[in-house]
């Protein structure tokens, strides 16, 4: 049989089996198969990047919206929640300009901004963190800061021929706080280097970029992904999508550290990072460093080390004697740093610090252009113009304290957070989330509702952190605080006998909602939430 034979043959055949199918369905059957194939393609990556729980349950919700009135209904339900989210902020802003007066106030405007000032919360002593500087406002280190910041309040280390006293003050900070993580060292390569940003968010999306770039340098990984644990700040979640890295979050061990072992399982042929905290934002717990460090150092990946909260608490309190695991430079395997120098650095707010191994690594931080019809252009962080008012004012910190003063400042703020902690013991009712190393304090209740403790708590003017899994809140103690630690104490205690004997949450409360997100099992419609309320908010 020739060929031409043997392709009629086929033609026939095939005619023959198909006239026993209508036509519509020859024509959609392919249509519904490539459909088929784009769902299952679609929920297998929801799967690999969800997981199958997430999975099953948002592809369970998706398909119960297309009921009708179903997704209306769920649409009003969130709609209530974020209106209660919002109750306050919204009568706030009624009155809020909305465009230029048509005469200026000239230097009236100060009188008018200190009214605004007034409406401020007392937050004095009475904040988790927020306010690291102790005393008043208007005398002492606030009153030095402020100064300092204001001699220089035109400057901008982006004009580095115009501005070097900026410049040198930005590569003085960031020398100092190399010395503080291990850069004298041996251990530490001799080659760290930095730069100062806005904060802890900007510090770790660009040590994440550029442990991106650094990999896809090294390794060639194009489709990059990283490794946190679920305690690690959401900073990470906002690099991951900044910079389209698949984020991988496992779990902590009992003891609330980075687990080593579901890390490593999660490590593939594109990890470029695995973080660890020292110590993390929820608990105060450091995760085990030295263990991460050795990990990536026998996969060949990048480890950054998030010391936003303890870079200026751990190095003094190890010289004061308590017992600090190794948790920076000294440490074989760790790639870069964050550190905030606005926080127990106690530096003027959006000034924190990027620390890198070597300048191999720092170099895929930077961005050069060569084309633009500006000119030539190169930029080491996020922002091109930058306050050099916030890098004097660190660089007056920092220098104005010395050692013996970030050592007195340890001291009293550790024993302060000892203090609270074992007040908090004192009441049956509450437990201690792990073993806290350094000055954040987390608690929960196995008999009362904690969010409805917060509540109260809220109601006589402290502002605590509500945390999730376990549901807990938590105290980061500051300067401010160590005063006060008998009047939190007091507070608490009164508070948890008014929820043990009056249960049920208090008018204009958010327990209820706390409770509900915790519980809600379709994280998608939490985040939904959270986007409705912050779109309402800012």
């Amino acid at each position: 049989m020739d060929f031409s034979s043997l392709t009629s043959h086929l033609r026939n055949s095939a005619n023959s089996f198909l006239s026993q199918y209508e036509p519509l369905a020859l024509l959609l059957a392919p249509l519904l198969s490539l459909l088929l194939a784009h769902a299952l393609r679609s929920f297998f990556h929801h799967l690999h990047h969800n997981g199958l729980k997430p999975t099953l349950i948002g592809f369970f919700m998706n398909s119960i919206k297309l009921i009708p009135g179903v997704k209306s209904y769920i649409d009003a339900e969130k709609r209530k929640v974020v209106d209660k989210l919002q109750s306050d902020s919204k009568s706030k802003r009624e009155g809020w300009k909305t465009q230029l007066p048509s005469t200026g106030l000239g230097t009236s405007v100060l009188v008018k901004m200190r009214e605004e000032k007034r409406n401020d919360a007392i937050w004095q002593g009475k904040c988790s963190g927020t306010v690291y500087i102790g005393g008043s406002e208007s005398d002492g280190h606030f009153s030095l800061i402020n100064e300092a910041c204001s001699m220089f309040a035109h400057t901008n280390p982006l004009h580095l021929d115009v501005f070097q006293s900026v410049v040198r003050f930005e590569a003085e900070v960031v020398a100092m706080t190399a010395a503080l993580l291990g850069s004298k060292e041996k251990t530490s390569g001799g080659q760290i280097c930095g730069n100062m940003t806005s904060g802890g968010t900007e510090s770790i999306l660009l040590a994440v970029k550029s442990s991106r770039d650094y990999m896809k340098s090294k390794k060639g990984i194009t489709r990059p992904e990283m490794i946190i644990p679920v305690s690690a700040h959401s900073a990470y979640d906002k690099a991951a999508q900044y910079f389209n890295i698949k984020l991988w979050r496992v779990p902590v061990n009992k003891n609330f550290q980075a687990d080593v072992k579901a890390i490593r399982r999660h490590i593939n042929k594109n990890t470029i990072l695995i973080v660890g905290s020292a110590p993390g934002f929820p608990h105060g717990i450091i995760d085990p460093i030295e263990e991460l460090g050795h990990l990536a150092s026998s996969f060949g990946i990048c480890f950054h080390v998030d010391l936003c909260l303890g870079g200026f608490v751990l190095p003094f309190a190890r010289e004061l004697g308590y017992h600090i695991p190794p948790f920076d430079f000294s440490v074989k395997g760790v790639s870069s740093i964050s550190v905030d120098v606005h926080k127990y650095g106690l530096a003027p707010k959006g000034t924190s610090i990027v620390l890198y191994r070597n300048h191999e690594i720092r170099k895929h931080q930077f961005v050069a252009v060569a084309e633009w019809s500006g000119g030539l252009y190169v930029s080491p962080t996020i922002a091109g113009s930058r306050p050099g008012s916030l890098i004097a004012g660190a660089w007056a910190a920092m220098m104005s304290l010395g050692k013996e003063g970030y050592l007195e400042n340890t001291k009293a703020i550790m024993e302060g957070s000892k203090r609270m902690q074992k007040g908090i013991e004192e009441i049956a009712e509450l437990f201690i989330v792990g073993r806290p190393d350094m000055t954040i304090v987390a608690f929960g209740s196995d008999v009362l509702d904690i969010f409805e403790v917060n509540d109260i708590m809220s109601s006589k003017g402290w502002h605590l952190n509500a945390l999730q899994r376990p549901n807990s809140i938590h105290i980061c103690v500051t300067l401010q605080h160590v005063p006060v630690v008998e009047d939190f104490l007091r507070d608490l205690k009164e508070s948890v006998k008014t929820v043990k004997e009056n249960p049920g949450p208090i008018s204009g409360g958010l327990a209820p909602i706390y409770g509900a997100a915790g519980k809600m099992p379709d994280r998608g419609m939490v985040q939904e939430l959270l986007v409705d309320f912050m779109d309402g908010t800012c």
